[in-house]
């Protein structure tokens, strides 16, 4: 998978920790995470009733 530079930039930005062993903070990273997986199944719900409402 190719994220490219920037956005990978602000990624790491957004979830490095000084604090953490791993150099991350895995809590942030794993809400972020969460977030963005009910993003897509809120959409994909919206793109399934527009499929069903058409057909």
């Amino acid at each position: 998978m190719h994220v490219p530079e920037d956005e990978y930039a602000r990624i790491e930005a957004e979830i490095t920790s000084s604090d953490s062993p791993v150099g991350i903070d895995v809590k942030k990273t794993h809400v972020i995470i969460l977030h963005k997986l009910m993003e897509i199944e809120r959409r994909l719900s919206e793109l399934e009733g527009r499929g069903r409402a058409g057909g």
